[in-house]
């Protein structure tokens, strides 16, 4: 390892490359150990391709999420505490949900909000 001041004062560190690319590694390895004990503990779930690929073509994320958590959309509404019909009206796009309702929606799916974003 070397340093070097640049004439601003701040000092660089050169490395070798195996050196460089074995700090990479490092915490690539950290990163993903962070994932997997997230996923353990319940704090984050990996996404079936399935699902991602339904958003990505479109479909109505709220239809999408209740689908994948295999829930019927009437147990779904009563559990975010709204009408059947205003859900499908969601998700048939008919309607777009309020900020709080969507919200409900997204707790009642154990989803983050931004999950459910179109």
């Amino acid at each position: 390892m070397q340093t070097i001041t640049t004439p601003g004062g701040e000092t660089l560190v050169v490395l070798p490359i195996a050196e460089y690319e074995d700090l990479l590694d490092r915490a690539d390895i950290a990163q993903a150990d962070k994932v997997k004990a997230d996923i353990a503990a319940g704090r984050d779930e990996l996404v079936p391709a399935e699902v991602v690929n339904r958003l990505l073509a479109g479909e109505n994320a709220v239809k999408v999420w209740r689908s994948h958590r295999g829930m019927a959309a009437r147990e779904l509404a009563k559990k975010a505490r709204i009408s059947a019909p205003y859900l499908s009206e969601i998700e048939s796009g008919k309607k777009d949900g309020s900020l709080s309702t969507m919200k409900k929606i997204a707790e009642a799916l154990s989803v983050d909000l931004d999950d459910l974003a179109q």
